[in-house]
């Protein structure tokens, strides 16, 4: 749709996402005098990962120091003289009639849009899915999602309680849990023990930052309060009408044990439908294992006006997003011609808290298993539930990719429009045909990017934000 109506106040940065890389850019283009809109789906600054740092719950303190170091970011923020747009789901962003860009939001059920000269993406990343059998079942979500629900409104699942998968959150969680009092009756850990060896050359390199030495602790403290199952294979969850046993295997036996709650986690992947949906060419990373997009230094995407900062960009944690945040509103105002503060000191401490990503990456890489089910009855895609055997078959027959597949099955034609099963039909279908991911590809997303009603649609072509 690209006849919006002429907007009483257009903004110079539109900004996509409240995180930290989209709190650290406002704040840099607000201190340069820019005009800056921010929206962002939640009620208040953060992101997912300070959401709601500056209304702590009584609970809060067990979330630890990094969580509560956001407080200073989001108040630097809300101080800013930013507009913030909360609640808003961005949807549509197209060029606009006279330059610059035209952003559809719903805020309230009703359509809305801003124009702006320019336009950042920062919407942070998601979590990896984790397609085994059984992970559709009541009971089972994944670790973020549990994490969300402690920040949010300081509420626990129930247990038995397990987390399963790996990566740093899955430890962070177990020890906020424990801080909290909330009993976890297992961490299984999925990483294959190889990954020590792939990730030892770069250890030098981590143990050169505070990520090093605060792991250590927290490893500690978790082993003092979980039991902890590593090199877990072979996974399954059952139950009826819930999950209600999770069956595993390690130590070359097989286990068994029952649960209320189980919650998954296996790395996590920048949000790509918006940056997609632009038309931004996006390529596969290998160390990764997902899809991240082709950018500048600083943020630059291929269309002037448009850029994309933080974990949307390729993860690489809070601490790089803030920085690639302020860089990229850095960028902005050199390519307005406007007076813009020397970019060296965040640079050099992006550089800096880069250090050792690569061996996290490398010990935290999941498994081909947790990645591609094994099983033909798994389901892939939750919304339009297709299993994976439909996924291989379609390969067999021909199907060149994820958009052939899209066609014949419908995976991906659900609300979350592939977010929770883009990888996993891509490594499928890979999988099966001896293609590379990036040969692959991954599935074409259009806008809009989110479900909307058509009245929010033609809502755009009046009442200005």
């Amino acid at each position: 749709m690209s006849d919006f109506a002429p907007q009483d106040h257009p903004q110079d940065l539109l900004i996509v996402g409240c995180g930290p890389a989209g709190m650290a850019a406002a704040i840099a283009a607000r201190k340069a005098g820019l005009a800056v809109t921010v929206a962002d789906e939640s009620s208040a600054p953060g992101g997912q990962i300070y959401r709601s740092v500056l209304k702590p719950f009584p609970g809060s303190p067990a979330l630890g120091s990094d969580y509560r170091l956001g407080a200073a970011l989001a108040q630097r923020f809300s101080d800013s003289g930013a507009v913030l747009r909360p609640g808003a789901t961005v949807f549509l962003i197209e060029p606009g009639p006279e330059g610059g860009f035209e952003t559809g939001l719903m805020i309230g059920g009703r359509g809305r849009r801003v124009r702006s000269r320019c336009v950042l993406i920062a919407t942070g990343a998601h979590e990896r899915p984790f397609p085994i059998p059984g992970w559709t079942l009541p009971g089972v979500m994944t670790a973020g999602a549990a994490q969300t629900m402690v920040k949010a409104s300081g509420v626990v699942p129930e247990g038995p309680l397990h987390l399963v998968g790996t990566g740093p959150l899955l430890y962070l969680l177990a020890a906020q849990y424990a801080r909290l009092g909330v009993p976890v009756a297992a961490l299984l850990d999925t990483a294959p023990r190889q990954n020590w060896l792939a990730a030892l050359p770069h250890l030098p390199a981590f143990l050169g930052t505070s990520y090093a030495w605060k792991g250590i602790g927290l490893l500690r403290e978790v082993l003092a309060s979980t039991r902890i199952v590593r090199g877990v294979e072979d996974l399954c969850l059952e139950g009826e009408g819930r999950v209600e046993e999770i069956h595993y295997r390690a130590g070359g036996r097989r286990h068994g044990m029952p649960t209320r709650t189980v919650l998954l986690h296996q790395g996590v992947v920048p949000q790509v439908n918006l940056a997609m949906a632009c038309g931004i060419p996006h390529h596969w990373n290998p160390d990764q294992l997902a899809f991240e997009p082709d950018l500048g230094p600083d943020g630059q995407t291929h269309q002037p006006g448009l850029y994309v900062a933080g974990d949307s960009g390729g993860i690489a944690g809070a601490q790089v997003a803030e920085h690639r945040g302020t860089l990229a509103a850095l960028a902005i105002l050199r390519d307005m011609n406007r007076d813009a503060p020397d970019a060296t000191a965040p640079r050099a401490a992006a550089r800096k808290a880069l250090r050792g990503r690569r061996f996290l990456d490398a010990l935290d890489r999941p498994p081909d298993w947790c990645r591609v089910p094994t099983a033909d009855e798994t389901i892939v895609c939750r919304c339009e539930e297709v299993r994976a055997g439909e996924i291989r078959a379609l390969a067999r027959q021909g199907a060149q990719g994820p958009n052939q597949a899209k066609f014949f099955s419908r995976a991906g034609m659900g609300p979350c429009q592939g977010r929770l099963c883009g990888l996993t039909v891509c490594e499928t279908m890979a999988a099966e045909t001896g293609r590379d991911p990036e040969a692959i590809g991954y599935m074409r997303v259009r806008m809009p990017v989110k479900p909307v009603p058509l009245a929010a649609m033609a809502d755009l072509a009046r009442d200005p934000v």
